[in-house]
């Protein structure tokens, strides 16, 4: 049996790195955890929300303003832990992520935003991660917690308009999955959260009608309560994740006609 996460419980005095922080889930992740008195490191490429959040905040919180697919800027803020310009976190949090609705018919014109998607997503959370890791395993084990990476409930299967998120997002859950096996082993906690639909500026660019959707402030709740609990993977809202988990367990024959039939309803909701 696979050892378990450690229960987040308290979060008074926690440093925290949150990557992708200035809005969606991620702001509204923030603003929850300082509430609970974490000690926050906010990341994003847009450094002058973070500047607005930090001030909202209020005092003890930090800002790193990152493209977390610039190696080189990577890179430079891992350098900062190192030289102790900055403390290491006990906690990471990946919760940088890009979409766009995208369907195969279009051809190429999807290359530049599938490749975006596939960057963001996933090739910048493992090179995050990875980095993360090894500091990670050399602080006393009372100074560490571990890593979470958000992905979706996009990625427990093939979805309409998600040609390139939904395999993003699998991939991530794969990766959690490894990182698990390597890290719990050595006492470092590893979390995979996969909400359902949340109302984002990303998921505002659907044209269809979204079953389930919550907003941020509640998809923050959820992941508190999962980091309470210890599993591994955090799912939300469990009416609309249990459904998706269970069509992704149906056989080829039975699932490929449910989502088939998914599509076509997607198509007809374009103006």
């Amino acid at each position: 049996m696979s050892r378990p996460n450690p229960r987040i419980n308290d979060w008074t005095g926690r440093s925290v790195w949150l990557v992708g922080a200035s809005a969606g889930i991620g702001e509204a992740l923030a603003r929850t955890l300082a509430a609970r008195g974490a000690r926050l490191l906010l990341s994003a490429r847009n450094g002058a929300a973070l500047d607005q959040l930090a001030a909202e905040l209020g005092p003890g919180h930090r800002t790193l303003r990152l493209d977390a697919t610039d190696p080189a800027a990577v890179d430079a803020a891992f350098a900062r832990f190192d030289s102790g310009e900055l403390p290491l976190p006990s906690l990471g949090i990946y919760l940088a992520g890009d979409y766009a609705p995208l369907d195969a018919g279009d051809g190429e014109a999807v290359l530049p935003a599938a490749r975006r998607m596939l960057a963001v997503n996933y090739t910048a959370a493992v090179e995050w991660a990875l980095r993360l890791a090894p500091r990670l395993l050399s602080e006393p084990s009372g100074c560490r917690a571990g890593i979470a990476l958000v992905a979706s409930v996009a990625g427990y299967t093939g979805l309409p308009k998600a040609l390139a998120y939904s395999p993003s997002k699998a991939a991530l859950i794969r990766f959690a999955e490894c990182l698990h096996i390597d890290l719990v082993p050595r006492g470092l906690g590893v979390w995979v959260v996969n909400p359902g639909f949340v109302a984002t500026r990303l998921t505002a660019q659907n044209d269809f009608d979204m079953p389930a959707l919550i907003d941020p402030a509640t998809a923050a709740t959820e992941i508190v309560q999962g980091f309470a609990a210890g599993r591994f993977e955090i799912h939300f809202p469990k009416r609309f994740t249990r459904l998706v988990k269970l069509a992704a367990s149906l056989p080829y024959a039975l699932s490929m006609p449910l989502m088939a039939r998914m599509a076509r309803m997607a198509r007809r909701s374009r103006p």
